[in-house]
């Protein structure tokens, strides 16, 4: 007796199909998982068997096998159980083999024959629905996030003798409803603190805005307790609201990760990661036995926060160059070799010194000029150049802090100009696939979609040969220029443009120059 089911396992971000092949014969008792089955595929004969029993079905006293095909494809994880089950009473015909044609099954058995929600879903129904899947059965945990692929057929399966009795025919599947992007945009809402709660800090804010609009890297360098923190804390209540493509990678990431709230459906907040500075290489790129993605590949299309950021490993900062820079991770295990994306915005804070009142107008710094150049010597040259824009954060005067209420911009508000200028950026990049933002512009793309006006030039050369800046400076300045004309609803790049970018390059030669 030969049954078989469709399933799908993942490759990193990308699904591909996996026949769940039983076979059923004569002979002492036996149950084998072939197939290059991990340690959770393996134990799942126990969760299977035990699941049918208590689901008042027969399990069969005779050798089984379960071929996983493609053979030569290492399979991980616990979504097989289901498709398993399904396979072996197919096989002894406690369900018609017809009721699984064309169908895609995944999902975790519990010992009572619950149906339980697995990771990485997403990707695998894009995949399949590609392939031309158009039916598939899903744990009630992981239908938010298939039923918004438009044309799947998703159905909820509960528990495995429920299952089983609507595919017998005695009782209909239950079908999840299609979900449009409209509706599961609705649901949510930013979390983050309001701007109007930060007193003062007016070129801070201005800075966030323009990180903002156009997804730029941000460095805030100031003493202890003058805002850092709560200025980054804003960031998610002024960010723009994703594209249902955003929403769809974002999610098959944290899907992929594990991390995805059971019963949550698409992502449709920008993700706001706030590593602490004991996070590890594998934390921060990815890694592990099994290479799942890590922080950066979290923030993904979002805010990669690091606090304190001297105080990171310099071995987690330098392998941040890269992704900050190319915007994809390529994480290499022992067993598998995966590129996850990795198109964030780095908002990172730190205190000019150990004491934190190096540069202060109000305190002294207690530091030696070693200690200094120490501890700043912790963010290396070639990082800081990859950061589109540098920002000093001063101590908030008292008067500030004593102001009344209702004087300082909404986020709200803030958001409306993002919203905006990021308006401009999607109507500019139409044509352009793969591209949403301005900070994503390469050499070839700023010469189409970044032209300047000679003035702006004349400016910009002039500034190149004073700061000594790189190459590299010089585009990303070139890219927050871009973004600050579309703040001011302007196509062209102006010299205020221009010099207003100018001014966010500026910090590494007032800290840095000592190290």
């Amino acid at each position: 007796m030969l049954a078989q089911v469709q399933s799908y396992a993942l490759s990193g971000l990308e699904g591909y199909r996996v026949d769940v092949e039983v076979d059923i014969s004569t002979g002492l008792p036996a149950f084998e998982t072939v197939g290059l089955p991990d340690a959770a595929v393996k134990e799942s004969k126990e969760r299977v068997r035990s699941a049918v029993k208590n689901s008042g079905l027969d399990f069969p006293l005779a050798r089984i096998t379960v071929n996983l095909a493609p053979a030569n494809a290492r399979k991980e994880g616990s979504l097989y159980d289901l498709p398993i089950a399904l396979g072996i009473l197919c096989a002894t015909g406690q369900i018609p083999k017809a009721a699984l044609e064309d169908t895609v099954v995944v999902g975790e058995l519990a010992l009572n024959g619950d149906v339980r929600a697995v990771s990485g879903v997403l990707p695998m129904m894009i995949a399949a629905h590609a392939q031309g899947v158009r039916r598939v059965i899903l744990p009630r945990g992981n239908v938010g996030e298939a039923n918004c692929i438009e044309g799947m057929a998703v159905y909820v399966a509960d528990t495995l003798g429920g299952l089983c009795s609507a595919l017998g025919g005695q009782c209909a599947l239950e079908r999840a409803p299609y979900t449009p992007w409209d509706a599961a945009r609705g649901r949510h809402s930013a979390q983050g603190v309001d701007l109007a709660q930060v007193r003062g800090q007016k070129n801070a804010k201005r800075a966030l805005e323009i990180a903002a609009a156009g997804g730029h890297n941000l460095l805030m360098v100031g003493p202890p307790g003058s805002g850092k923190t709560m200025l980054a804390r804003c960031l998610p209540t002024i960010l723009p609201e994703m594209s249902m493509q955003e929403a769809m990678e974002v999610t098959k990431v944290h899907s992929v990760a594990g991390v995805l709230p059971e019963g949550s459906g698409l992502l449709c907040e920008r993700p706001f990661r706030a590593p602490h500075h004991t996070a590890s290489v594998p934390a921060m790129l990815g890694g592990g036995r099994n290479a799942k993605p890590g922080e950066v590949s979290l923030a993904h299309f979002g805010v990669l926060f690091l606090d304190e950021f001297p105080e990171f490993p310099r071995a987690v900062l330098e392998a941040l160059r890269q992704p900050l820079e190319d915007g994809v991770v390529q994480v290499s295990r022992v067993n598998a070799s995966v590129t996850y994306p990795a198109r964030c915005m780095l908002v990172a804070s730190m205190n000019p010194c150990p004491c934190g009142n190096y540069g202060s107008t109000t305190q002294s710094c207690r530091c030696t000029p070693a200690q200094i150049a120490r501890y700043l010597g912790r963010v290396s040259g070639p990082l800081l150049d990859r950061i589109d824009m540098q920002i000093e954060v001063e101590a908030v005067p008292i008067a500030s802090l004593h102001a009344p209420a209702g004087g300082e911009e909404t986020s709200d508000a803030v958001r409306a100009r993002v919203e905006e200028a990021r308006k401009f950026q999607r109507d500019r990049f139409a044509a352009s696939e793969g591209l949403y933002f301005n900070a994503q512009l390469d050499a070839k793309s700023l010469e189409q979609y970044a032209a300047l006006q000679p003035e702006a030039r004349a400016l910009l050369e002039q500034a190149f040969t004073a700061l000594k800046l790189s190459a590299r400076a010089h585009g990303r300045i070139i890219k927050v220029a871009r973004t600050i004309a579309d703040l001011a609803g302007s196509d062209s790049i102006l010299s205020e443009h221009i010099a207003e970018a100018i001014q966010y390059r500026t910090l590494d030669r007032k800290y840095w120059h000592m190290t």
